[in-house]
């Protein structure tokens, strides 16, 4: 694929596009690029250029993109999401939109958008300003992925007139492998995968995927999930996020997905080494917040309920913005102290 075939759109330039361009459109089959981080060390991780291509065919088919839609690139190029955005704009020749990744995204993009992908945050920030609520409505097929989506957004998401997905994937399946409705009738708790994706369970119920036209292998995933007869699927949590207090294990996402709808700002669900059970659950919240000790008492049950709640100035996050679990578990054991 020419240079000349590139069709970006781009106010000013862009050096981290410049850049990814020029190691595309080298002769080398392969690419590096990095991991997320979210669950464990940022690591450098090698793909065939022809795979990401396939991954990018296979999206933009399921979305009914064509050539001259407008796409929408506001997310980190250092990583997959954003990467893969600028690939499918090649491969099906969108016409790409490029802004620098903020918090609203939105702020001076103007309908119509074929196609966007965000994170959750980005979404959320443009909920609450009129002007780009009504451009996030406009768009006609947005993907929101990088982080949890909450009760609350996804209740508002339900109404919009486009189609709104979730997606399932991770930076080893090259961007998203399964998608998750959020708007309109066809709104659903579980992911389909797509045609071209095997699904199964191990022993442990953590989701293994072959997916062979993104993947050179087998991807054993720690994210313990519920599959279904017909392949659609929900995750529960991740393996690594069980809190095994007194002999009953607890999945931490599960505690955060009943509390995110009535504790507002970042928290999360982790442990601190207890002496009698083990581990004992902790609810870690910004100091700003005030928390109803009895609301929380009445929304879980008792094998679920905080023995500790903690207030710090900061969660600690990932590069990528997501909660990141092992520095909240150290800082745990740190205010615990």
């Amino acid at each position: 694929m020419s240079k000349e075939n590139i069709r970006f759109s781009i106010k000013k330039r862009y050096p981290e596009l410049q850049t990814f361009l020029s190691e595309w459109l080298n002769e080398s089959p392969v690419m590096t690029i990095q991991t997320s981080g979210s669950t464990g060390t940022p690591k450098p991780f090698v793909v065939h250029k022809e795979k990401m291509i396939q991954s990018a065919r296979i999206t933009c088919s399921f979305l009914k993109l064509n050539k001259g839609d407008k796409a929408l690139l506001c997310l980190p190029l250092q990583y997959i999401s954003g990467q893969m955005m600028v690939v499918r704009a090649l491969v099906t020749k969108l016409d790409l939109i490029v802004r620098r990744p903020s918090g609203n995204p939105l702020a001076d993009v103007h309908p119509p958008l074929h196609f966007a992908a965000m994170t959750p945050m980005q979404v959320y920030n443009s909920l609450q300003v009129p002007e780009e609520k009504e451009r996030l409505m406009q768009i006609r097929n947005l993907l929101i992925g990088g982080g949890a989506i909450d009760a609350e957004l996804s209740r508002k998401l339900q109404t919009f007139p486009n189609a709104v997905y979730s997606t399932y994937g991770m930076t080893e399946t090259l961007s998203h492998i399964a998608l998750r409705r959020l708007s309109g009738i066809e709104a659903t708790e579980y992911y389909t995968p797509f045609p071209s994706v095997k699904l199964s369970l191990s022993s442990e119920k953590t989701l293994i995927i072959e997916a062979f036209q993104v993947a050179d292998d087998i991807i054993y995933t720690n994210d313990i999930a519920e599959l279904l007869p017909d392949g659609r699927f929900r995750i529960i949590g991740r393996r690594d996020n069980i809190i095994n207090s007194g002999g009953i294990k607890i999945q931490a996402e599960e505690i955060e997905n009943t509390l995110r709808s009535f504790i507002t700002g970042d928290f999360v669900i982790t442990s601190i080494p207890h002496p009698k059970f083990g581990e004992a659950v902790m609810l870690m919240t910004l100091k700003e917040q005030n928390l109803s000790f009895d609301l929380i008492k009445a929304l879980l049950p008792v094998f679920q309920r905080p023995r500790f709640i903690v207030q710090t100035d900061k969660i600690p996050l990932t590069q990528t913005g997501k909660i990141d679990r092992a520095a909240c578990r150290k800082l745990a054991r740190t205010l615990a102290s």
